[in-house]
């Protein structure tokens, strides 16, 4: 103590790569996860051996650390930037999917038993009946995963991955503790703002 905040301006490009980490990581994955959920929801797919290897494929993404998937990538590309995004995506579909499909599977039947009596496709059922009904549900999960990837890449740095961790770590390592303090509590409030803007939206949306 005290914070030395001159050491903020330097970081500024980092900070902003970290925010970009979160926001690039979570709408790719939350794009490739929607597909998921579709294809492990039993109301969208009826093919069970699809269903069940499409759910083990995304268990073993899900149970595996975003630190675990660091490591791998690391070893795989090497050091850089690109392993963090990499990471973050890979750590969230699992996570993602499994939660689409849950939420997929709790929309109600009565509109998609009209739709069917009709004589509505597969498609139209998906689009018309069961859609609408999940939006609030995916942009709920959505800004769940935001919250917790913002954090992450807070940290990834730390081990290699670019980002705000990277410097944070670098300040450390010279013993420059109160050019890290400062950093910290800067990534600290913005991941609070981050946490009130999602809360916020999320219950207009409810």
């Amino acid at each position: 103590m005290p914070p030395n905040f001159t050491a903020v301006p330097a970081a500024m490009n980092l900070i902003v790569q970290t925010i970009f980490f979160a926001v690039v990581g979570t709408g790719i994955a939350s794009v490739l996860a929607l597909g998921g959920g579709l294809l492990l929801s039993e109301k969208t797919n009826s093919i069970v051996w699809l269903r069940l290897g499409f759910r083990a494929f995304l268990s073993v993404l899900r149970n595996i650390s975003i630190l675990v998937w660091v490591s791998l990538l690391i070893f795989i590309f090497g050091i850089g930037s690109m392993v963090g995004l990499l990471a973050i995506i890979f750590a969230t579909l699992g996570f993602l999917s499994r939660s689409y499909a849950e939420s997929l599977s709790e929309v109600d039947s009565d509109k998609i038993e009209a739709l069917r009596a009709v004589g509505a496709s597969k498609f139209q059922i998906i689009c018309h009946g069961i859609l609408p009904e999940f939006v609030p549900a995916w942009i709920n999960w959505t800004l769940f995963t935001f919250e917790i990837n913002l954090r992450a890449s807070a940290i990834l740095g730390m081990v290699g991955a670019g980002g705000i961790g990277l410097m944070i770590s670098t300040h450390l390592r010279l013993f420059r503790y109160q050019s890290a303090l400062s950093l910290i509590i800067v990534i600290t409030a913005l991941i609070l703002a981050t946490e009130f803007a999602a809360n916020k939206l999320r219950g207009r949306v409810q």
